[in-house]
């Protein structure tokens, strides 16, 4: 089992697993791709108890579990035990004249010891992902997974000593007390997943060590469909692409949507038909849609409904069970720019329409607010695609589609300001918890006398060439016929 709680000796902890990354053992690429190999062998034995889990804590769906959490561990442990012996391979680089002879390398080292705070929403991928990049990149590891999903975060505290090396990976259990302790410890690197809010807290207690972190935060990810686009293919993509993430509650669910006034209408028509044709009539009777995790969020998405400026907005759905924490499918028309809706981070399956008299427009008002950590373009014209990349700033940006860019390992997934700093997934994990070390190795023989004092004018002379690159000049130098 993981630490308990009520016992917790988080000093303790931190002590025992630096005596372990001092030992060298992480180091070792044998032990790090045991670890690998186990986190793998984890999630492929016990996928039925994992899936359990997720149905416990948010009403997961088998095939939303496996696709949005069981499918990309599985992913990202293949390809790190793939591509391992790459990445922490010394990468050579070119030298200088002013450095002949030399040779030159960047060494990829562990950073130590690393936190990982997980989030309560997709609480088995959130957990393990950072994790994974931090055993390949050779670090020691705690996991702190969300309390706000106690099935998910209990199981990982029961297989995690099964699988792995507990002398070097743990699982704190708990809540913010625990997680309170454990930020008052040095740790080498930081990762955590969840709101700004807490985003900071971590980051004060991080700058008392000047410790590194990365921070997955969220934000609201804008929808922009202009006239040109395939209206019918993009209301499936934007279905998916929000209430196909665990109901909305994913940092890169579409948040609201900017349409052209043209085709707004006809957008609300395709959308309120594929809501039907992938959730049924009645959507409360479709098991693939997630439930809110808690009724403390359906509390909060329900004010958000009932607010004096949103509530006359609803154009579909709207319905709500709160013993079931079900909330239907909703879309809402024109909602005011400064009503909760549009000033919060909605994280639930409320879609606001917003129609705007052309890109421009939509430009000005994404880039008014906070960047967020996605943003998704519907269009069919080359000069708007040209115009959005250039003119917004997002920490992705996904083109006539929703969400799918998290599925690309080549791809950097992190946010900029208020939506995150830094990125993981696939190299960039382990990048996220390695130091690049600059190495720069030389002989005892090249001795260029022109580096050491006295100084003359023709030292002064080559080194300017030297610094300079200009290989004729010093040539010329040499034989002193340079003025």
């Amino acid at each position: 089992m993981g630490d308990n709680p009520e016992s917790l000796d988080a000093a303790r902890i931190v002590r025992e697993l630096r005596n372990t990354f001092r030992s060298g053992l992480t180091r070792s690429l044998a032990w790090r791709m045991m670890q690998l190999r186990s986190i793998l062998k984890l999630t492929q034995e016990r996928e039925g108890d994992i899936k359990e889990a997720l149905a416990k804590d948010g009403g997961k769906s088998s095939f939303e579990a496996y696709t949005g959490e069981i499918g990309v561990i599985i992913s990202s442990c293949r390809l790190a035990l793939k591509e391992l012996k790459k990445w922490t391979a010394p990468q050579k680089v070119s030298t200088t004249l002013t450095t002949f002879p030399s040779s030159g390398a960047i060494i990829s080292e562990p950073l130590g010891v690393a936190l990982v705070i997980s989030a309560w929403n997709y609480p088995f991928s959130l957990s393990l992902d950072p994790v994974i990049g931090a055993i390949a990149a050779g670090n020691a590891v705690v996991l702190k997974p969300s309390e706000l999903a106690p099935a998910t975060s209990s199981l990982l505290a029961e297989l995690v000593p099964l699988y792995l090396d507990t002398s070097a990976i743990r699982v704190v259990e708990g809540g913010a007390p625990e997680t309170t302790a454990l930020l008052e410890q040095k740790w080498d690197k930081i990762f955590y997943t969840g709101n700004p809010r807490i985003a900071r807290i971590v980051m004060t207690a991080a700058a008392k060590h000047l410790t590194p972190v990365t921070l997955e935060l969220g934000g609201k990810c804008p929808v922009i469909i202009d006239s040109t686009a395939d209206l019918k293919v993009a209301a499936k993509r934007i279905v998916s692409g929000k209430w196909g993430m665990h109901s909305g509650q994913a940092c890169i669910a579409a948040d609201y949507i900017l349409a052209e006034n043209s085709i707004a209408s006809s957008l609300i028509d395709n959308l309120r038909a594929t809501i039907q044709e992938f959730y049924g009539k009645d959507p409360s009777k479709s098991s693939d849609l997630s439930r809110i995790v808690n009724t403390r969020h359906f509390s909060r998405l329900t004010e958000l409904l009932d607010d004096i400026k949103t509530s006359d907005k609803i154009v579909h759905g709207g319905e709500r069970d709160e013993k079931r924490l079900y909330i239907a499918p909703t879309i809402l028309r024109d909602v005011s720019i400064d009503s909760p809706i549009m000033t919060e981070e909605i994280f639930g399956p409320l879609l606001p329409v917003l129609t705007v008299d052309s890109i421009d427009e939509a430009l000005e008002l994404v880039n008014s607010r906070p960047k967020p950590l996605a943003l998704y373009l519907f269009t069919n014209k080359k000069d708007v695609k040209e115009k959005v990349i250039a003119e917004t700033s997002s920490g992705g940006m996904l083109i006539n589609d929703c969400v799918l860019h998290f599925a690309n390992s080549s791809l950097p997934f992190g946010g900029v300001g208020e939506s995150g700093m830094g990125a993981y997934h696939g190299k960039f994990s382990f990048d996220a918890f390695t130091h690049k070390k600059a190495l720069l190795s030389r002989s005892f023989g090249g001795e260029n006398a022109a580096r050491y004092p006295p100084y003359t004018a023709s030292k002064e002379k080559l080194i300017k060439c030297l610094l300079e690159g200009d290989f004729l000049g010093l040539v010329l130098c040499m034989l002193g016929l340079k003025s």
